[in-house]
């Protein structure tokens, strides 16, 4: 062969190889997917922790419920293949999925499940909806694919409930290590977690043997990046695929104009309702935030409209109580406490006569580290000193959110999004958070839960929003509206679901 003929060869060789490695490479790509989070979760076991981070990365992905919550917000199938209700509405009865094994091998049946909802409600128990799981009677398991539940009180949202993360399914010999090796059902398993920085989930191969498909997405890593320019920046150079409710709301336009070289757009831009609350929470503990007046003058302190184009670049929609529009019983509630800084003034000089307090009346108010709530929480701080109210801003960090605010209740006034849907339990709960007890709304929830009729039910659910926003139990500032950015091939992105989560198996490349 003439060294001209191998040179061609060589070349030749070293081009088929080069398209062979390109080749895999773009497979690989194929089954392969970056996610962007603003918050690193605290750990990894959703029925002990209340961060939504938590639930964001492992819901559905590494543990699974007995029911899965739809987009419109209705309970479907999951570990729970059906269920029948008994006519007093207090026993429940679910036929479970056969041939599922947990990721350590072990099988699933009544008998786990049974295990998880007793650690859920047992005494020393961290889980956020212990509550529901308290309101369990009886647990049954007369046969390995058949779970019996009899409720002390009716709970009409129970399947709803059982659809969220709290509500995950856990193996008993793994449960206790969870929080860092989660073992769960789901379609993906832990691959690594690399603290700080990112956190990869792998394809749980043993899901196949339930009969399902494995998912086209087998590896996902989660990037945690919460400064917002650095959110864009990661879009912009291709490192992420996709960033639900990304900081991005001033870079829309640069988004929506982006395109390939043969000029179809590089990314698919998604705004969509939520669920979620962003409030001012008060500490009713604290004097004087027991006094109705000083909430109702802070609340009233507020311009709602421009904490939105402070906190949420105008992405938001003004609500008045703890409830959203487009949920079930909504009630437009905006004008009760509504932006009068004359008024407000007025009603905090009351109260300081009254109660013996000087004025400015000084608080701290203390800001997890979300875009929204360090954006937010200095215009409200300027708007609340022009009632006589001096703010202290305390940046602090998620972890020391959950411990100091949430555990410990060390603070005056905290601006926090909640968005859990139907949430409404938590102002009857027992040394919740924000410490506001109401015999009245109590009462009030009780004869919710006990009210089986549509018609009642969204009756009883107007009086309970209007109890909060008259009460001032916080400052109603606005309902979210999240962005999602992602790269034009993805598909199945669930941008309307009603909880936080990132349904992994329902994406794929296109």
């Amino acid at each position: 062969m003439s060294i001209r003929r191998r040179d061609i060869m060589a070349r030749a060789g070293g081009i088929a190889a080069a398209w062979l490695v390109a080749t895999a490479q773009a497979a690989s790509a194929r089954d392969a997917l970056v996610i962007g989070m603003t918050l690193e979760p605290p750990g990894l076991d959703p029925t002990l922790g209340a961060a939504s981070a938590i639930a964001e990365i492992v819901h559905y992905n590494v543990f699974e419920t007995l029911t899965r919550i739809g987009p419109d917000g209705r309970p479907g199938p999951l570990l729970a293949l059906g269920w029948e209700l008994s006519p007093d509405l207090k026993t429940y009865t679910f036929r479970l999925r056969r041939g599922v094994r947990f990721h350590n091998g072990e099988p699933f049946n009544a008998q786990a499940v049974k295990f998880s909802f007793e650690r859920a409600a047992a005494e020393k128990s961290t889980n956020k909806d212990k509550r529901v799981f308290a309101n369990i009677a009886f647990i049954a398991t007369p046969e390995p694919d058949l779970l019996v539940l009899g409720l002390k009180q009716i709970e009409p949202d129970l399947l709803f409930l059982l659809g969220q993360a709290p509500a995950a399914i856990v193996e008993p010999k793994s449960a206790e290590r969870n929080n860092v090796q989660p073992i769960g059902t789901g379609p993906y398993q832990l691959g690594s977690w690399l603290r700080g920085a990112s956190l990869t989930l792998k394809a749980f191969e043993g899901y196949a043997e339930r009969g399902q498909a494995l998912p086209a997405i087998r590896r996902v890593t989660f990037r945690f990046i919460a400064d917002p320019a650095a959110q864009v920046a990661a879009l912009l150079s291709g490192d992420v695929d996709a960033f639900p409710r990304v900081a991005a709301a001033r870079s829309l336009a640069q988004f929506r104009d982006a395109r390939e070289a043969g000029g179809a757009a590089r990314f698919q831009v998604i705004v969509a309702p939520s669920r979620a609350k962003t409030i001012l929470a008060f500490n009713h503990k604290k004097k004087p935030l027991d006094d109705v007046r000083v909430r109702r003058a802070i609340a009233m302190a507020i311009d709602r409209k421009a904490v939105i184009a402070a906190a949420a670049d105008g992405f938001g929609v003004p609500i008045g109580s703890h409830y959203v529009p487009g949920a079930p019983g909504y009630v437009d509630l905006t004008a009760v406490n509504a932006y009068d800084p004359a008024r407000a003034r007025a009603l905090l000089k009351e109260a300081a006569q009254q109660l013996g307090f000087a004025l400015p009346l000084g608080l701290s108010l203390k800001l997890p580290p979300a875009p929204y709530a360090r954006q937010g929480g200095e215009l409200i701080a300027a708007q609340l000193a022009q009632i006589g109210v001096q703010a202290k801003l305390e940046n602090i960090e998620w972890a020391q959110w959950l411990s100091g605010v949430y555990a410990n209740k060390a603070f005056d006034m905290t601006l926090i999004a909640h968005v859990e849907p139907f949430d409404l339990g938590n102002f009857a709960k027992p040394g919740y958070y924000w410490g506001y007890e109401s015999a009245a709304f109590n009462e009030r929830y009780a004869q919710l839960l006990n009210t089986p009729r549509e018609a009642d039910r969204l009756k009883l659910l107007g009086e309970l929003q209007r109890q909060i926003a008259n009460d001032a139990v916080a400052a109603y500032l606005y309902q979210p509206q999240w962005i999602t950015v992602a790269k034009r091939g993805l598909k199945g992105l669930g941008t309307e679901m009603p909880i936080f989560v990132n349904d992994i198996a329902t994406l794929r490349w296109e």
